[in-house]
């Protein structure tokens, strides 16, 4: 093994291991391993730029949604969600927990799910408080079934979008082959509500006389309504169109709609809704992919392809649920953005070793399966700790925030028992689809 490629595993790992112990900010430590890899000369400025280059896919559509997702906040719509949930359910602790799946659900099968999660984690402490119920269950159901709800379409989480796209996949391919997988990530939950959930499952309560507040702008509102509407279908339809549009054109194309209208009916200025932007999460993903590429550069993704192809072997139904059970693991404990980035080019270059491709860029179905146990591994092995996903330590933010923290063993009796039921799940989903 090269000193470069020592020298990048070692710069990554350390990044791993610094944002799963939480020694500083995600950010921070991210650009720090980018520019130890320009300074100590693995990579060049222009290499570096490339790396990011190369995930433009990903970082214009994280951009694209975050712009529309602002846009609806601004006008109120996702507070009156909200209240309306609990009006619905009538002081029944179990329509409750069910009306916050049912809300979170479809949300997240179109929004990043960290996003999800700034948006209407928020609004849970005060609405419990009201209700005289303990806000932690409710924050924790909210996240888990965010995360999980992202596997619905090829759009819902940035893990599933880096590894759908390195596998070639359009957002119908995604839909016919995973968001089965998704849905049923999504039921898993719904026999541990009365089993982990009971304290609220079983709670009745006086509804108090809420009266869910009106969204204003309602003019802006509505285009920006059918401005989503029209993405949705082109999401799914894009790219068969004269002049193809990917997800993440479409999405630009959204949000570039999205501005227009709120300058126009002055629902917000432009320089505010960018203020509101999650920019850091941007530039994490930033940092994040010039680590991929040092790898990649440095010869180190080789070695890992070699080292991946050892351990599947020749069996892609056995190396498949040994990757799943792998990734869930690691994801439980590392934030599995980076984990996913960093595994999906390494089985790329397995499948190009193995002989499974079709085409130099294109993956044999008979390879799909490993692909699948990535994305689900590493996104439903996030639900297991406190640190294992972004949208995870945002819900816990929140939490603290509001005087009710999450701490990471307050965690663990919801996300282990759910992550066990779901990486179950999808071991038996994947060998159906072998």
């Amino acid at each position: 093994m090269s000193l470069a490629a020592v020298l990048a595993i070692a710069i990554f790992v350390a990044v791993i291991l610094a944002a799963s112990f939480e020694l500083t900010d995600l950010t921070v430590v991210a650009l720090v391993g980018a520019m130890l890899l320009v300074l100590t000369g693995q990579l060049t400025m222009p290499e570096a730029v490339a790396s990011i280059a190369k995930a433009h896919g990903t970082l214009a559509l994280l951009f694209g949604m975050m712009v529309l997702v602002q846009a609806l906040e601004a006008t109120g719509a996702f507070n009156g969600l909200a209240h309306r949930v609990v009006l619905a359910s009538r002081g029944d602790g179990r329509r409750l927990l069910l009306g916050i799946m049912l809300l979170t659900s479809p949300i997240c099968a179109v929004l990043p799910n960290a996003t999800t999660v700034m948006l209407l984690a928020p609004l849970l402490p005060p609405l419990a408080k009201e209700l005289k119920l303990d806000p932690r269950p409710l924050l924790l159901l909210l996240v888990l079934t965010a995360n999980s709800a992202g596997l619905l379409t090829l759009v819902g989480d940035p893990a599933t979008y880096i590894v759908a796209t390195g596998l070639g996949f359009s957002f119908g391919q995604y839909f016919s082959q995973l968001s089965l997988g998704g849905l049923i990530s999504l039921l898993v939950i719904v026999p541990t509500l009365p089993w982990l959930y009971r304290s609220i499952w079983t709670a009745r309560f006086p509804v108090p006389d809420l009266t869910p507040p009106r969204p204003h702008h309602r003019q802006a509102m509505r285009m920006l309504l059918g401005v989503t509407v029209v993405m949705l279908v082109l999401f799914t339809v894009g790219e068969m169109l004269p002049v193809p549009l990917s997800p993440d054109a479409t999405a630009l194309a959204g949000a570039t709609a999205a501005l227009a209208i709120c300058h126009q009916s002055r629902l917000i200025t432009v320089d505010r809704l960018f203020a509101a932007i999650d920019w850091s999460t941007l530039v994490y993903f930033m940092g994040v992919f010039v680590l991929i590429g040092g790898l990649q550069t440095s010869g180190a993704m080789v070695l890992l392809a070699q080292g991946l192809t050892t351990l599947i072997g020749t069996n892609i139904l056995q190396g498949s649920l040994l990757l799943l059970l792998l990734t869930g693991v690691l994801s439980a404990f590392i934030p599995n953005i980076p984990l996913v980035a960093a595994l999906t080019p390494v089985l790329i270059s397995y499948c190009q070793t193995a002989g499974l491709t079709i085409a130099p860029d294109a993956i044999a179905p008979q390879a799909y399966p490993l692909f699948f146990a990535l994305m689900f591994g590493g996104t439903l092995g996030g639900n297991a700790t406190l640190i294992g996903a972004s949208a995870n330590l945002v819900g816990a933010g929140i939490a603290r925030q509001h005087d009710t923290p999450i701490h990471f063993r307050d965690w663990l009796p919801y996300g282990v028992p759910t992550v066990i039921l779901q990486l179950s799940a999808a071991l038996l989903y994947c060998w159906w689809r072998s």
